[in-house]
């Protein structure tokens, strides 16, 4: 009975009793010890005098994990936590350069050192683990892997992961959101001491007292449930795995392996924007073959889409319904003339109608609505130089797009569609299926089902040259290296926000994402919204019904920013074309900026205060630059040392104009031109709430 009370209590993820987790011991038994490849970060693993598997991290010498346990509970195998003895099996050292099909940088380094050690049972050695730890000069990444074995063997299920993070220290920054509440990843950050933090959502990024930054995420997770992190006693963040709704967390089959666990260490902000390789180098290469093909769409696109968050177009069918055939015809013009490479189409096919957010069950992704000729569309845009960008909100019903999904993607093919928004709109914890009894199932957006079902429409996706751009999305651990398909997706709070008033996303919410999310991967965070307060528009016909807190809390500046700091290779031109037309001076910048990268680099940066990105154009010699800040306006400089030495460059700056502010002067906007070369530093002026963004047009 105990027993089974103690299972229980593991897999709903309750603090443990105290009579159940002894004091931490740091007394070591046997130590193995593996270093970076500069040596600044050393992985150190061992066993305690419980028998503990247990590891530190330590960073220039200093703790950047304490001693933390490792190990798992299974629920009818048994647990691998204590009276345990640990092995050296192997080491072994990788120092390749690869190539990217696309991303924000072409070339990634994988250098790292490897060891793999083994934990077995000190009275049983056919009961053991291995756990290969792999330490880069920007962070380390470790993963259990366990083999077939008397004691394990054939279908297993997981009822706790008993991985630990021990932080430094109490009084450590934390930046997080909140894990398995309603909302998923969509969440204005907090920003606490560790002890503010309950279950949280990685990547969560902490600044430790002495300024060393590390943010802790995971990579690889495909047959698994995500990891949130939950606070347990001090500093011990310990991995939570979402739970499934038939049982234990995880399902498997041994022999299995976990995914990677990350801890990415860097001495200030920047550094961990830079160090963001270290999620791609763990997932195994492209599986796909050749997918030039994806290349051939990305770049900046329109839609109908702003429209029905500003509520002037509904997606249901009526008087003001936005995905007719006239209308798309219109937004084609649109983006033919000014460089955009596809429209998104959303509310295009039967099941929108009523209360759409409870529509799972009746979404139909093959059938247009009456005024909407999808092969009339598609043949437009095609005659016109551009894709439409096709459109399924699934509403969180998994189990009815699956069995949609082939005639589905069949569909697009015909019609040339190459680029698919998938939408997974459900409250956390009712993305549903049905099992093989018939039973409905209910389940969390980072759990392993829908990590299977993410693979499945990846994967079924690529075999019609179709790419993925999924919204309320599982969250991004690198895979896009394996499945090059997946180009980007959602998984925080994106600008519709600030169509709603709920409130919107605040000044300082774009300068930590790039600190925290963003570390995992691409955003299709839908930027570039000229038309700053949509709810005060006398032109929109139900202007009246937002909400007057509905606002976008920035500049006119920052907004052209964001194309450089939140990276995706394919970016939105969000808003209505009648509102760049008004302002062809800024939105000359949207129609030039690129969104595939030869390098990226972080110049300046404080988590929450401001960032200055820089990223160089995959396809010139062209360098482009983002600066945005929070709340407060702050003046920022920095080296163009990163340009090519010798060459003479033409800075095409749009920036904050004089007293631009968020609140009360957010149109104040100038543009200026000047020649610099590397040896040059720039200076720039953000308003509150503010930003800039610089194309860098190489001579000659």
């Amino acid at each position: 009975m105990f027993r089974t009370a103690l299972l229980f209590g593991a897999a709903m993820g309750f603090a443990h009793a105290a009579d159940e987790i002894p004091p931490v011991s740091t007394d070591r038994e046997v130590t193995f010890s593996v270093a970076s490849p500069d040596g600044g970060i050393e992985i150190t693993t061992f066993t305690n005098t419980y028998g503990e598997p247990m590891y530190e991290v330590s960073f220039d010498g200093e703790p950047a994990i304490e001693p933390s346990r490792l190990g798992m509970r299974f629920a009818a195998h048994g647990q691998f936590k204590n009276g345990l003895v640990v092995e050296e099996k192997s080491r072994s050292s990788k120092d390749e350069t690869w190539e990217q099909p696309w991303g924000e940088r072409r070339f990634v380094r994988d250098n790292h050192n490897e060891m793999v050690v083994t934990f077995r049972d000190a009275e049983d050695e056919a009961r053991r683990f291995d756990v290969r730890f792999r330490a880069f000069d920007d962070g380390i990444g470790f993963r259990y892997e366990f083999p077939k074995q008397k004691g394990l063997r054939g279908n297993v299920s997981i009822v706790d992961e008993l991985t630990e993070f021990a932080v430094p220290a109490t009084d450590a920054t934390a930046y997080h959101i909140p894990a398995r509440l309603w909302n998923r990843y969509e969440y204005l950050y907090d920003t606490t001491d560790v002890s503010g933090m309950h279950m949280v959502h990685t990547p969560v990024t902490l600044e430790l007292a002495e300024g060393t930054h590390i943010a802790i995420h995971e990579a690889a997770l495909t047959d698994y449930s995500g990891m949130a992190l939950l606070l347990k006693r001090g500093n011990i963040l310990e991995a939570e795995l979402a739970p499934r709704s038939d049982g234990p967390k995880v399902k498997t089959r041994a022999p299995f392996e976990t995914p990677w666990r990350t801890v990415q260490i860097a001495e200030d902000a920047p550094g961990l924007v830079n160090g963001t390789d270290i999620y791609l180098n763990l997932n195994e290469p492209n599986v796909l073959g050749d997918v030039s093909w994806v290349n051939e769409d990305l770049g900046v696109y329109t839609g109908i889409w702003w429209d029905m968050h500003i509520r002037t177009k509904t997606w249901g069918s009526g008087p003001y319904h936005g995905a007719t055939t006239e209308y798309a015809k219109e937004m084609i013009d649109f983006a033919a003339e000014n460089n955009m490479k596809g429209v998104l189409i959303e509310g295009w096919n039967e099941g929108w109608d009523g209360d759409w957010y409870n529509a799972g069950d009746v979404m139909d992704f093959t059938t247009p609505y009456p005024d909407f000729d999808l092969e009339e569309v598609a043949a437009y845009a095609i005659s016109k130089g551009v894709r439409v960008i096709g459109h399924h909100e699934t509403v969180g019903n998994i189990g009815r797009y699956e069995d949609q999904m082939e005639a589905a993607y069949d569909l697009y093919e015909k019609h040339g569609i190459t680029q698919v928004k998938t939408g997974y709109v459900a409250d956390a914890g009712n993305i549903k299926w049905t099992d093989r009894n018939g039973v409905e199932r209910f389940e969390y957006h980072d759990g392993q089902r829908n990590a299977e079902h993410h693979i499945t429409a990846v994967t079924e996706a690529a075999k019609r040259n179709i790419a993925l751009n999924p919204h309320e999305p599982i969250k991004d651990t690198g895979l896009r290296r394996t499945y090059p398909n997946w180009i980007s997706r959602e998984g925080a709070r994106g600008m519709e926000y600030s169509a709603w008033g709920v409130p919107p996303n605040i000044p300082e919410h774009t300068a930590i994402l790039p600190y925290t999310r963003m570390l995992s991967g691409p955003m299709d965070y839908t930027p570039g919204i000229f038309d700053l307060r949509p709810n005060e528009n006398p032109d929109y016909d139900r202007a009246s019904e937002n909400s007057p807190e509905a606002r976008t809390e920035t500049t006119l500046a920052k907004q052209l920013a964001l194309y450089v700091v939140i990276y995706s290779p394919i970016q939105m031109a969000a808003d209505l074309p009648q509102n760049y037309l008004a302002r062809p001076e800024a939105f000359q910048f949207i129609k030039e900026v690129p969104t595939n990268w030869e390098e990226s680099i972080a110049l300046e940066g404080e988590v929450g205060d401001y960032i200055v990105q820089a990223r160089k154009d995959w396809d010139s010699d062209d360098w482009f630059v983002g600066a945005l800040t929070d709340e407060e306006a702050r003046e920022v400089s920095f080296d163009l040392s990163f340009l090519e030495e010798g060459k003479t460059y033409t800075a095409e700056i749009y920036r904050d104009g004089a007293d631009a502010h968020w609140e009360t002067n957010p149109y104040a906007f100038e543009r200026e031109s000047r020649e610099v070369t590397s040896e040059d530093t720039m200076d720039l002026s953000l308003g509150a709430g503010g930003g800039a963004a610089i194309r860098f047009k190489a001579e000659g």
